[in-house]
């Protein structure tokens, strides 16, 4: 097994320079098999009968449906696919790294969101959707906000707005990243075959990985949904009315 942490493969694209391609293929996956998967989905809607992947399904919306329109009231229904979707797509982004690709060599493989080009990229996103929206409620008065409740309190008005995609682009990062990389060093240790006098360390710490992935799965869901909470809480913050 040789499989490296913070290298990728690298495409030299006109004007935009170096792209790390493995992440992007492996974003291309992610997509391509959910599309699959909820077309699979859809297609057993046709039956009269519930099924137990619909009602699992359902459940992760109405979930996230009940915690959007509890925050932002009823005009956050608009915005209930757009969680969804960003919900979903963290997930799948964070648990594709339990799959071994890399171990076999292969171009892709990975959580892409152990990579900053994805997950900066997913926090602008959020960031300017937000200003969209807020900009289209309540016009140039939006701006106001970082003037409140005194002026002086300007500056630190506009780093509270720089600092909330930063903070989460690195929490999703961070999180994602620590979890791959004592993967990847507990398994080193396991195929390099190292004692410790009469103590096999290789053998001793063999069903770490297993608890790892485990520990990596209930991280990588916290994390969608810290993210995706985040999210709809900044958006309730810029629509709320001044008072």
């Amino acid at each position: 097994m040789h499989e490296q942490i913070g290298e990728h493969i690298l495409w030299h694209l006109p004007l935009v320079g170096g792209v790390h391609a493995d992440t992007i293929m492996t974003t291309w996956l992610v997509m391509i098999i959910a599309l699959l998967f909820f077309g699979w989905i859809g297609a057993s809607y046709r039956s009269p009968y519930v099924t137990k992947r619909q009602a699992v399904l359902e459940a992760v919306f109405n979930y996230i449906a009940d915690l959007v329109t509890s925050v932002l009231g009823e005009g956050g229904e608009p915005f209930v696919p757009f969680f969804v979707a960003l919900f979903i797509f963290i997930f799948l982004l964070n648990q594709f790294g339990m799959l071994p690709f890399k171990a076999f060599d292969l171009p892709f493989g990975g959580s892409p969101t152990a990579d900053l080009n994805t997950v900066v990229p997913l926090a602008l996103v959020v960031f300017c959707m937000i200003q969209a929206v807020a900009f289209r409620k309540k016009g140039l008065s939006y701006l106001g906000h970082v003037f409140k409740p005194f002026p002086a309190l300007f500056p630190v008005n506009v780093l509270d707005e720089i600092l909330r995609p930063i903070t989460l682009a690195a929490r999703l990062f961070f999180n994602i990243f620590v979890g791959e990389l004592l993967f990847v060093i507990v398994t080193s240790i396991i195929v390099a075959r190292i004692s410790i006098g009469f103590f096999n360390l290789s053998l001793g710490v063999a069903v770490v990985p297993i608890l790892i992935q485990f520990f990596n799965f209930f991280v990588g869901t916290i994390q969608a949904f810290v993210f995706t909470l985040l999210a709809i809480v900044y958006l309730s913050l810029a629509l709320a009315d001044e008072h």
